[in-house]
């Protein structure tokens, strides 16, 4: 039981969730919380910059050929799989639960549970960690675009170059904004990065506090149907083995290493709830935000259990016989 753990940022999560629900904020509140929100997805993405280091990046880069297959599986294969979600029908699927999951398949890959389960299996760890930071930095910009092309009109707005733009400013910008600080912030970082964690967990705790209270004001709530949570969470399971076995399976055919096909696979099948639900928050407005990151919510805690299942297995079929 101690390997299928709740992941203890999901249960942040829920429990700010219950909170938004049962003591929602409105009117000058809850502008002044989405003030305070900007300003921490702000903060969050700086420390994303600051945080990456250029010594680290370039201990993987030569590795290209597994980074390309990563990234492709990422920003490829992932929105193709979408497609046949976007023909699911409204009487089958409602339309902000069905926009959820595209827009999971189109989010970046995580850093820190790709490398960490990467290391974990005994896979390639440094181009697990320049595949996955490289994910998340050119996510700020692909996933708005493939957000455009995906979803151009939806329940949760048009998305266009209005909001391409407030990617940029709230997202990129604090970005290379980090990154030109390292000179000065690097040391920092390195010496707090326990308590840098609880910042990044404690904006997305308010991310979702201002969404799920927009949901409780505003009655969007009442739209959620149990069919759509039951068939939510099928998809995402087969959308998740499927991935899996893709990642591992296509390592194999281009003739990778035991160590970058474990990275493949880890960095492959990740999505990031940490960057995708400010990106949700910037992308789409109103309460329509808290129903949209749902299948979101459920594929982080699906990949986490599947993958510490996983990685304990791939340890110890590689570790030499006694």
């Amino acid at each position: 039981m101690k390997r299928l753990k709740i992941d203890p940022m999901l249960v942040l999560i829920l429990a700010t969730l219950a909170v938004a629900l049962l003591l929602p904020v409105s009117g000058g509140a809850a502008e002044a919380l989405e003030v305070v929100t900007k300003i921490g997805i702000f903060v969050l993405f700086f420390g994303y910059g600051a945080k990456l280091s250029g010594a680290e990046a370039l201990a993987g880069l030569r590795n290209w050929r597994v980074h390309l297959v990563i990234l492709a599986a990422t920003f490829v294969v992932f929105p193709l799989l979408a497609i046949p979600v976007l023909a699911i029908p409204d009487t089958v699927l409602s339309e902000p639960m069905r926009v959820g999951l595209v827009f999971l398949c189109l989010v970046p890959s995580t850093v820190q549970s790709s490398i960490t389960f990467t290391s974990l299996a005994g896979g390639n760890v440094a181009s697990a960690m320049v595949a996955a930071t490289a994910s998340n930095v050119l996510g700020v910009i692909l996933t708005p675009l493939l957000a455009m092309l995906f979803l151009p009109a939806t329940s949760g707005g048009s998305i266009g170059l209005g909001q391409i733009w407030a990617v940029v400013v709230q997202l990129l910008l604090p970005f290379v904004l980090g990154q030109a600080s390292r000179f000065a912030t690097a040391d920092f970082m390195a010496r707090n990065k326990a308590r840098i964690r609880y910042l990044d967990q404690g904006v997305i705790a308010l991310i979702v506090y201002g969404a799920f209270s927009q949901l409780r004001v505003s009655g969007v709530w009442r739209e959620l149907r149990p069919e759509d949570l039951l068939l939510v969470t099928a998809l995402i399971a087969v959308l998740l083995a499927g991935m899996f076995w893709l990642t591992w399976a296509a390592g194999g055919w281009l003739g990778f290493s035991r160590e970058d096909r474990i990275a493949v696979m880890f960095c492959g099948t990740k999505k990031s709830l940490a960057t995708g639900v400010p990106m949700a928050s910037v992308l789409f407005s109103g309460a329509v935000v808290s129903v949209l990151v749902i299948p979101l919510m459920f594929y982080h805690q699906a990949q986490l259990v599947v993958s510490s299942v996983l990685a304990g297995r791939l340890r110890r079929a590689g570790e030499p016989a006694a």
